[in-house]
């Protein structure tokens, strides 16, 4: 759901999609190589997403990601169960 939260954004490689996450979450999430690449390619063979090779910054060869329909749709998706599943979580605490 996060990396296909951060390709919302638009087009990245793994290094500027990890990047992204710790960016945004001050540090708090660090997502290493062996759990993204293997995130991403679960993500293309759902074809939540689609890839392409290029050069990065600093001239090296990197695959970039954008986010399929597919993949926005699964997204959606994603979020309404992420945000009902707070919400119950939310609901015992205050119970509790």
């Amino acid at each position: 759901m996060l990396i296909l939260k951060a390709l919302t954004r638009g087009t990245m490689h793994g290094y500027g999609i990890a990047q992204y996450l710790q960016e945004i979450s001050e540090d708090v999430l660090q997502v290493g190589e062996g759990s993204l690449y293997p995130a991403l390619q679960r993500l293309l063979l759902n074809g939540w997403v689609d890839a392409e090779w290029g050069s990065s910054d600093n001239n090296r060869r990197a695959r970039y990601y954008k986010l399929t329909a597919a993949g926005r749709k699964h997204l959606a998706s994603e979020l309404a169960d992420y945000d009902r599943m707070s919400a119950a979580i939310a609901r015992v605490l205050q119970t509790a």
